[in-house]
């Protein structure tokens, strides 16, 4: 029997590994059975170029509890190690200066650091009192060996009868650990950590993992049927996804995965942190914001690669030059299957587009390459369901929303069905008025308005029809000038919270008699302060800016002001306001309650 000592260059390696580690102590599990798989991995080559003789016979790992003993077991039959072997892998830990180690990464719990300081064995200890490590090597004439050690710089080595080729773990676990022989907790962690990697993997008997997952076999291979099968193993409950784009690239960087578009009917269903990175097939996060760009969050799937820094600080990691390529790539993927579905086939794009307008819209508000590749497949629903992308807009609308700076106007409608009476008036002045609906959309429209010059989003009800596109045009009120200002001063009311505006114009009698407007930027300034502070919260105190058009052509007005009763002149009045107010969403508490018993008045004073 041999003994001796660990060597490393502190006193004792242990503390330092579980005061770093403790925190995911389960990544253990990950460690060991990794190694497993290398050895497996190991055994299968050097049997292809003949190395190792005779007959593999079924290549597994298998992972064991004993209750009674407090023992874990997590064996392979991989290459196996000779006691040379074992004195040069486990007794000389490939770790220079514990304690610059302990400096440089203080205060950091990212437990799957081990794996890159060759200490992904030694996280066993963060479990066990005591491990055992039997294994028998594939070489002629081997004999079996027995390694033990107790978390102390001190080990034994002596042969042991051992029957067939490879590595066993045994851990004894301590007692904080003993969560670690319950056949659930073991399971979970297998399924976190272990579900995809390349070697069969038994626990009970049952085989755990898939080993040769969608995203490592050809895209020829694969079958639609495949990847939708695919997508449900890793999101059991999830609906079937609107399609996928499978990665695979092998220079300048090594990249597999498969990356999911889900539907998405409401923006309140945006799940982000949906993705999995791995590395050969390891798990190894899903926090992949660094590495996928951030609009691309919302995708989901797995990306697969061995050249992304793992294990080190994020800091490192932002500025690595093979994350910011492997960043740029996956942008670039995702825009040339999202052209190639919409030239393939437009009407099926069109049908994905509540889904998928959310990605394309997040992406172009925040990666600019995006934004350029965007205008060949970015679109807009108008109100009677046709889509246009911007340049078929800009051609279908140059004749009539171009205002008098050449800039065109995009209409836009944020609820359809409220502003139904905005738009209706719209249509018939021969504009196009397209859908931004979504939680997305108010800050789409305030970015995207930035970057292109030469474009402006009004709101259909920021204005009255006439006046939506600036050319300085008007009508004359068939009312005179003293009814004009009567008018005026009749519906020149005080509103609390509001600042109104008052207008007379001479529209045509199909307009409605009065129409609420507010300005588009002070409510986009409002719309933005409702959601934020600071600054915000000062635009979210000022006074609505309302502006109160009064249609002088419209034929109730003669009655109105004819009407000798001035009690009953004020109440039509401040009826037809309110009514306009309540168009807009204006029309609340006190105001509203007014309103209704004024109309009911209003009603029983009807003979």
């Amino acid at each position: 029997m041999q003994k001796g000592q660990i060597r490393v260059q502190t006193e004792n390696i242990f503390p330092i590994i579980k005061k770093f580690l403790y925190s995911e102590h389960d990544i253990f599990i990950r460690e060991l059975v990794s190694n497993a798989v290398d050895a497996t991995q190991k055994i299968k080559t050097l049997s292809s170029i003949g190395e190792a003789k005779g007959d593999l016979g079924e290549l597994r790992i298998d992972i064991s509890i004993d209750a009674e003993q407090k023992t874990l077991t997590i064996a392979d039959k991989g290459v196996g190690m000779t006691a040379e072997e074992i004195d040069k892998y486990l007794n000389q830990v490939a770790f220079s200066g514990a304690e610059e180690f302990l400096q440089k990464y203080k205060g950091q719990n990212e437990a799957n650091i081990i794996g890159h300081f060759g200490l992904g064995f030694y996280s066993s200890f963060m479990v066990s009192n005591q491990v055992e490590v039997i294994s028998k090597s594939f070489r002629e004439g081997a004999v079996g060996v027995k390694w033990t050690c107790d978390g102390s710089p001190d080990f034994t080595l002596e042969e042991t009868e051992k029957a067939d080729r490879g590595t066993s773990i045994i851990l004894h676990l301590n007692e904080d650990s003993l969560e670690f022989l319950e056949p659930e907790r073991i399971r979970t962690v297998l399924q976190k950590f272990c579900k995809f990697l390349p070697v069969p993997i038994f626990f009970e008997e049952k085989q755990i993992n898939n080993p040769t997952p969608a995203w490592t076999r050809k895209p020829s291979d694969l079958t639609p049927q495949d990847y939708q099968d695919f997508y449900k193993e890793l999101y059991p409950f999830s609906e079937a996804p609107l399609f996928w784009i499978h990665l695979n690239v092998d220079y300048p960087f090594n990249l597999t995965g498969i990356l999911y578009f889900p539907k998405i009917k409401q923006s309140y269903e945006i799940q982000k942190d949906k993705i999995q990175l791995y590395s050969n097939q390891v798990f190894v996060t899903d926090e992949v914001k660094d590495i996928v760009p951030e609009f691309l969050m919302l995708l989901h799937g797995v990306i697969d690669s061995p050249d992304i820094p793992l294990n080190v600080s994020r800091s490192y990691l932002q500025g690595d030059p093979n994350v910011k390529k492997i960043n740029s790539h996956i942008t670039k993927k995702v825009a040339d299957k999202l052209e190639e579905l919409f030239h393939t086939d437009r009407k099926s794009f069109e049908e994905k587009w509540e889904s998928l307008g959310l990605f394309v819209k997040y992406g172009m508000m925040t990666d600019d390459k995006f934004l350029e590749k965007s205008g060949k497949f970015f679109v807009m629903e108008d109100q009677s369901g046709q889509f246009f992308t911007l340049e078929e807009y800009k051609t279908a609308t140059a004749a009539l929303q171009v205002n008098k700076e050449g800039k065109q106007v995009i209409l836009y409608t944020t609820n359809p069905v409220q502003q139904d009476a905005y738009i209706q008036q719209a249509v018939s002045k021969g504009y196009k008025v397209v859908k931004m609906e979504t939680l997305v959309d108010a800050a789409f429209i305030n970015s995207v308005e930035m970057k292109w010059e030469q474009i402006l989003f009004t709101r259909v009800d920021a204005d009255i029809a006439d006046n939506l596109i600036d050319k300085a045009e008007s009508s004359d009120s068939v009312l005179s000038a003293d009814e004009t200002e009567k008018l005026k001063t009749l519906f020149n009311r005080p509103i609390e919270g509001m600042h109104l505006n008052v207008e007379v114009k001479g529209l045509s009698e199909g307009i409605p008699p009065v129409t609420a407007t507010r300005p588009e930027q002070m409510r986009r300034m409002k719309d933005m302060a409702a959601m934020g502070g600071g600054m915000a919260a000062w635009y979210a105190g000022m006074p609505d800016e309302v502006n109160l058009t009064i249609n002088g052509n419209h034929p109730i007005f003669s009655s109105i002001l004819a009407e000798s009763d001035s009690a009953k002149q004020e109440k039509l009045t401040r009826n037809l306001s309110d009514l306009a107010l309540l168009s807009q969403g204006l029309l609340t508490g006190s105001h509203l309650t007014e309103f209704i018993s004024r109309s009911v008045s209003l009603m029983e004073e009807v003979k």
